[in-house]
């Protein structure tokens, strides 16, 4: 099986040893550097199975070094933040990070979090079933759920919007596939970080209030309803 490449930005040196040296002992290949510039130069040569970010770096910040990697490709990015409560949480989300973790963090957590992101990237890409046939319009096509002017190959994992294809994150793709397998269907933050996200405990719903309103700017505003105090539903 091949080693999975992180791309770790940090410039704590003691932190950036201390992780390295974690993330290498659960079998990660890890190329760590000490600022956002140097980071996107290791991206753009290396092409890592995934970036490790944290916010507050020297040369370009992890939020704008997150947007830069974004412009170029869907690899999960995951951020990290010294405050659960920080703007900077929902501005890295917002550049199209995947999750985000807060320091002080203990090793084995943050493990977790990368092979979760990890796995939604693999099921995005292919490995997931994608509801049970019966959910949307039946295009014809096989696999191929029709909502309005949107098509989710859920075999392709492609999507279109009035005939245009529409790019998406592994994981904005996998909370679409989520929605599209039942329409109309109120679903709850809870449950969304639970299936998408691989939560099986208690996470922030920030993620998913940002995740959906990423969403929704791709397929559709209206697309996807908020139904206060319960979740949201994708229209039929």
């Amino acid at each position: 099986m091949a080693e999975t490449h992180v791309l770790f930005v940090e410039d704590d040196d003691v932190i950036r040893e201390a992780t390295t040296l974690a993330l290498e002992r659960d079998g990660f290949v890890v190329t760590a550097m000490p600022d956002g510039l140097a980071g996107l130069e290791s991206f753009r040569a290396d092409r890592p199975d995934i970036a490790l970010l944290d916010v507050m770096v020297p040369g370009m910040d992890g939020v704008s070094l997150c947007r830069r990697i974004r412009d170029e490709s869907t690899v999960p990015v995951i951020m990290l933040s010294a405050r659960a409560d920080s703007i900077d949480v929902v501005l890295g989300l917002e550049a199209g990070a995947d999750d985000y973790v807060t320091k002080p963090f203990d090793g084995s957590v943050l493990v977790a979090r990368i092979r979760a992101v990890l796995r939604r990237f693999g099921h995005a890409n292919g490995l997931h079933g994608g509801g049970t046939g019966n959910e949307g319009e039946d295009s014809g096509e096989r696999g191929v759920l029709t909502f309005g002017d949107l098509e989710v190959d859920t075999e392709g994992m492609e999507v279109r919007k009035a005939g245009t294809p529409v790019a998406l994150t592994p994981t904005e793709m996998r909370l679409l596939l989520e929605f599209s397998s039942a329409p109309g269907t109120v679903l709850s933050r809870d449950r969304l970080l639970e299936r998408v996200w691989d939560y099986d405990w208690g996470g922030d719903t920030r993620v998913v209030d940002v995740h959906v309103q990423r969403l929704r700017t791709k397929i559709g505003q209206d697309r996807i309803e908020t139904v206060r105090g319960f979740g949201y539903k994708l229209k039929a």
